[in-house]
This record gives C-alpha cells, sequence and structure tokens, in this order.
C-alpha cells in the first residue's frame, strides 16, 4: 500500500479542489445576484429567466462542454477576441475548468437560494422598512441572515457539484496531466488505460468527498431545527 501511494500523482486532487472553490466562489455570487433579480420580476417573466438559469442542471454535461467550446474556441470571434485583446485563454487550460466547473455549478446555487428567498418571512422585510432601512441593508441584514441554512446548503452542493464534474470539463479544458486533469476525468483516463488500481483510488476518494459533503449538507440544513420522532 505504501508503495502504491507513493507512486500516486496528486495532482487531479489539488486541481479539483482548487478547481472547486474557485468555482463555488463564483456561482455564490452569480447565484445570490440572480436569485435576487429573479424575485423581483413579472411571474411570466421569471418563469422563462428561471428555465434559461436552470437549462444547466437539465442539460447533459456534454452539451453544455460543445456550447462552451463553441463559445471561447480560438477559431470563434469571442475566444479571438479575449486572445488578441486580454491574452486570455480559455480552451485546454484551468481557466476552462473553472469556467466549465461553475456554468454547470450555478443553477445548483441559484435554486437552493431563490428557495431560500422565497422562504423568508416577508412580515421582517416589512418591519426593516419601518424602521428606515435601505433596501440593500434588508437584503444583507434581514433576507441574507434568514436565508442562511439554505443558501449554506446551495453552496455546499455547488462545490461538490464542481469537484465532481467531468462532460463539461473535458470538452473544454481537455485532459492535460498536471494541468487540466481532475479527479473525474483522471477516473475516465484510468479506466481507459486499463489502470483499474489506480481508477478505484480515485473513486475512493470521491466517494469520501461526497460523503463529507453530504454530512455538511445535513449538519448545516438541520441546525436550528428542532428534531421529532415519528410514532
Amino acid at each position: 500500500m505504501g508503495e502504491f501511494l507513493s507512486e500516486i500523482n496528486w495532482t487531479p486532487l489539488w486541481i479539483s479542489m482548487k478547481t472547486g472553490v474557485a468555482a463555488t466562489i463564483i456561482a455564490f455570487f452569480l447565484g445570490v445576484f440572480c436569485a435576487r433579480k429573479i424575485m423581483k420580476l413579472k411571474p411570466g417573466a421569471r418563469a422563462i429567466m428561471d428555465g434559461i438559469l436552470t437549462m444547466p442542471l437539465v442539460l447533459p454535461p456534454t452539451v453544455a462542454g460543445f456550447c462552451l467550446l463553441l463559445l471561447f474556441s480560438l477559431k470563434r470571434p469571442f475566444g479571438k477576441f479575449l486572445l488578441q485583446n486580454f491574452d486570455i485563454k480559455v480552451v485546454q487550460t484551468w481557466t476552462g475548468c473553472v469556467i466549465a466547473a461553475s456554468v454547470i455549478a450555478f443553477p445548483l446555487m441559484y435554486r437552493n437560494t431563490r428557495a431560500a428567498f422565497e422562504q423568508v418571512d416577508v412580515n421582517l422585510i416589512y418591519a426593516g422598512r419601518t424602521l428606515g432601512m435601505s433596501e440593500s441593508r434588508i437584503f444583507w441584514k434581514v433576507i441574507m441572515p434568514a436565508a442562511g441554512p439554505g443558501i449554506a446548503s446551495g453552496t455546499v452542493l455547488a462545490f461538490a457539484r464542481a469537484i465532481g464534474e467531468y462532460g463539461a470539463t473535458s470538452m473544454l479544458a481537455g485532459n492535460i496531466l498536471g494541468k487540466t486533469r481532475t479527479v473525474s476525468v483522471a477516473i475516465a483516463s484510468e479506466t481507459a488505460a486499463g489502470n483499474f488500481d489506480m481508477a478505484g483510488f480515485w473513486v475512493v476518494v470521491i466517494i469520501l468527498i461526497s460523503f463529507l459533503v453530504v454530512a455538511a449538507i445535513n449538519i448545516v440544513s438541520g441546525r436550528g431545527m428542532q428534531t421529532r420522532r415519528w410514532i
């Protein structure tokens, strides 16, 4: 076992973790921003925008990856524009890993945040307005704390989805060892190469991480709730 562990290249785990953190930060702020804006729309516009923002959740990841590849390819206008004006290359780079993971993780953050906002007691908002609080202050001091458990659960789910993303990441960022190979991509690569021991090791790693994520969600969502026994 010691010899096996000594031969492991740990870069996929490091790349997955830093990709997960970066993608979660992006998904968090975008999710909160979009959920806040969606809540202010009329029902018809809200339904349309909600469907657009939720689309990456129901589409196969490879479809999302294909769309991202068309957008950021150096053969496309936008990809050329980023490279020529900002020296930013997305395809087959770690930046591509982050963008792909952010797109796939965003819907989970957005939907959990929107659901949490919908559960906030409107009387708290009215009380804040009565006290002369500005809308921005009400949002950060009243709505965000009240919706905290739901937002926290969405954040953890977004992180879990980001570190486990494979389809969009493999299409946009590729499979470059030490650069864009995440744990999920490593599992597919090692399996294709017939290295089932190594693939199995990474499977165990991702299962352990997933278990910790689920435990974190249970702790966050259960905090402050009274446990009742069914008889």
